[in-house]
């Protein structure tokens, strides 16, 4: 079941203007971290005079058992749940117009029902949406290993970035980037992304060569790979870094960010299933999922 609840703010599509602005799809909970998660959206949509999905997931539907063939249709009536869930997502969006900070940002507003990562990814999909802004808690041990988090898996499976943000991160600003990178061909997309985010934010570049999965014969040559990605992606203002701690890449990355008192974490994921992702993993979920900063995930294609 999809319920679409359009304001007279929203945007109808019917010009040229409003066909290149950003849209970002908002999945919310109603939770304090969604909330800040929604704020940081707001930000970059203003920045850009995007547009801002905000999207609430009825999962309860999804977990529910088989019904058994006497239940009572009347006490499965969902009419309450999502009269109360447009309810909130209305005053989410009051308190973002009414704070006066984001007048230029179309909003719109979904309630959907299912799983929350694959409706995630689905909405993604069917409305194109540019970046999927969502909170994180993390996961930790068993549940990290045999179920992950939410945001985890909708990094696994989004058919565009996703900026992860944790709970606590604080203010949205842009000033010191840092990008861990296996400067492997296939990162060019990255550092387009990365350009392009930095037409909006003026920032410096930290790019983090770990354990040079490039095999490069030296740090020269390193550098000179850096310095043509940049080039050719027109991103500036970069700063090579190289690591050789081959011991545990997550924390090497977290420390980097930390020593470099970095504002965003950016980085490359192959979006591995299955029994790929059982075996190897990916750097860029588990990051994500233990930074105190927001880290922007960039599905490789």
């Amino acid at each position: 079941m999809r319920v679409i609840l359009r304001g007279r703010d929203a945007c109808d599509f019917c010009c040229i203007k409003c066909l290149v602005m950003k849209k970002i799809l908002v999945p919310t909970d109603f939770s304090s971290n969604s909330k800040h998660a929604l704020k940081v959206a707001a930000v970059l949509a203003e920045m850009v005079e995007g547009r801002l999905e905000l999207l609430h997931t009825n999962t309860a539907v999804a977990y529910a058992p088989p019904l058994p063939d006497y239940y009572v249709p009347e006490a499965y009536d969902m009419t309450e749940y999502y009269e109360n869930a447009a309810e909130e997502l209305f005053m989410l969006k009051n308190e973002l117009v009414g704070s006066g900070k984001f007048d230029d940002v179309k909003f719109e507003t979904v309630v959907e029902e299912g799983f929350l990562y694959s409706t995630v990814r689905r909405i993604a999909e069917e409305d194109r949406a540019d970046l999927i802004v969502m909170g994180t808690k993390g996961a930790t041990g068993a549940t990290e290993f045999f179920v992950g988090s939410n945001t985890e898996k909708v990094i696994r499976t989004a058919p565009c970035p996703v900026l992860a943000v944790p709970e606590n991160s604080g203010e949205f600003t842009l000033k010191t980037v840092v990008f861990p990178t296996t400067l492997r061909k296939d990162q060019a997309g990255v550092f387009r992304t990365l350009a392009e985010w930095q037409k909006q934010f003026s920032f410096e570049v930290k790019v983090l060569y770990l354990n040079n999965p490039a095999g490069f014969d030296s740090n020269e040559d390193i550098e000179k790979a850096i310095t043509a990605f940049a080039e050719e992606a027109g991103l500036k203002n970069v700063k090579p870094f190289i690591s050789g701690n081959t011991f545990n890449e997550e924390a090497s990355i977290l420390q980097f960010a930390g020593q470099e008192h970095a504002d965003l974490i950016v980085m490359g994921t192959h979006q591995r299933q299955g029994l790929s992702h059982l075996l190897f993993g990916s750097l860029t979920e588990d990051t994500a999922n233990h930074s105190d900063i927001p880290v922007l995930s960039v599905p490789i294609r």
